[in-house]
């Protein structure tokens, strides 16, 4: 019980500097629901929502620790691009967490960079948006690349922005996926991790 009351007091803290569910979510590693929950239950009389969070600050306190896991996404990447005998133009990073390892992976790949910026009510229909500073999609085959999926809204999003700005988007390549897909609304996704409640 002690890490449930350690994670509703880091969801207050979070929630008390502004920041909005899907954000504490992202900070935390968990679904929003989860992070509802830890917010408005009392923890002591009901039972959580089936989930996974998943910590990965030893890794991301040392770029060159998420240089490591970028490596290993780049070679995924091109397992997959060889087995589809495709090519890609575009690595797209999804805000926060996904645009560092984007980032090394674009780098490593020698592609463009694009960063998307999800919008926190629209998370499954998109309404997100393109940072302007780095490469546009149009007519652009591109991965999408994140830390973890949980319920896929997000990635949902990204992906229908990204086809409204005239990408296609060819894979999704993320750290953890909390979900037994191997798709999200028909583009391939891959994680690193698979990590799944059983029971």
């Amino acid at each position: 019980m002690k890490g449930i009351e350690s994670l509703v007091e880091t969801a207050m803290k979070y929630k008390e500097k502004g920041l909005k569910e899907k954000e504490i979510a992202t900070e935390l590693s968990l679904s929003v629901d989860t992070v509802n929950w830890l917010l408005t239950r009392n923890v002591k009389d009901e039972k959580p929502p089936i989930d996974v969070q998943i910590g990965w600050r030893s890794i991301g306190v040392f770029g060159g620790r998420i240089g490591l896991l970028a490596a290993m996404m780049s070679d995924i990447i091109l397992e997959e691009m060889e087995k589809m005998d495709a090519d890609f133009d575009t690595v797209v990073g999804i805000a926060i967490n996904g645009i560092p390892l984007a980032t090394l992976i674009s780098d490593a790949l020698g592609k463009e960079l694009c960063i998307y910026r999800p919008r926190e009510h629209e998370r499954q229909s998109g309404g997100g948006a393109l940072s302007s500073n780095y490469a546009g999609v149009d007519g652009k085959r591109v991965i999408i690349v994140d830390d973890v999926i949980s319920t896929g809204e997000t990635m949902q999003g990204t992906i229908r922005d990204l086809e409204e700005e005239g990408a296609e988007p060819v894979l999704c390549v993320v750290t953890v996926n909390k979900d037994s897909k191997d798709e999200v609304i028909g583009v391939p996704l891959r994680g690193l991790i698979r990590a799944r409640v059983i029971g």
